[in-house]
């Protein structure tokens, strides 16, 4: 069976943050509610229904002010966000390898797929509005051997899937954090992921536990 890998966007891939708190704050300028940009895009990961409960926004106004944030987003986020070191070569080293990728995120998925789009980058499945263990039903749909992701949500969204939880150190997650919620392995970044991946392909394509 071909090795499926599936990685996290924001903070993994990418990192939209200078977007991501321009978009909240105009979101919070125009609607008149106190929206922390700057707070919120340290601490990706969470969904934006979830981002505006949390700021204090009431129950029958988040709708509305989710479709404008993600209306703002294309113009805004998109050209102001830049690839995370090692992310073109992490993808590429799975299909060197004959594998399959995947991409499954908490964002809305038409302005996923245009960060994809605006790196060139090709993705074999990508699933959007997905959050922490509800990742795992696109995992195993694809029976993925693993995941990569930056947030606590990501390792629980991996062991949920049965996949080895990857984590990364590039977004607000701290080593210990995603060793706590059961990563596998936590690398510094995307760019040891290649070499990690070599080393550990036979036993993920056979189903066997890859090593810490």
């Amino acid at each position: 069976m071909p090795l499926t890998v599936g990685f996290d966007l924001d903070m993994t891939l990418i990192d939209p943050r200078p977007g991501m708190a321009a978009v909240m704050n105009a979101v919070g300028a125009e609607s008149g509610h106190a929206l922390d940009g700057e707070h919120f895009a340290a601490n990706l990961g969470p969904p934006l229904d979830m981002v505006y409960r949390a700021f204090g926004v009431p129950e029958d106004e988040v709708p509305a002010l989710v479709a404008r944030f993600r209306a703002l987003y294309p113009e805004i986020v998109i050209p102001a966000t830049v690839a995370l070191p090692g992310a073109a070569q992490a993808l590429a080293a799975v299909r060197e390898l004959g594998g399959t990728t995947m991409v499954v995120t908490g964002k809305y998925r038409a302005n996923a797929a245009l960060h994809l789009a605006a790196f060139g980058w090709e993705v074999d499945h990508l699933f959007g509005e997905l959050w922490a263990a509800g990742k795992a039903e696109a995992l195993k749909l694809h029976r993925a051997a693993v995941y990569v992701g930056d947030h606590v949500g990501d390792m629980r969204g991996a062991k949920a899937a049965g996949a080895t939880a990857v984590g990364v150190v590039s977004g607000p997650c701290t080593r210990q954090e995603l060793v706590d919620e059961g990563a596998d392995v936590v690398l510094a970044s995307l760019a040891e992921f290649p070499d990690w991946l070599r080393v550990n392909a036979v036993s993920l394509g056979s189903g066997s536990s890859a090593p810490r």
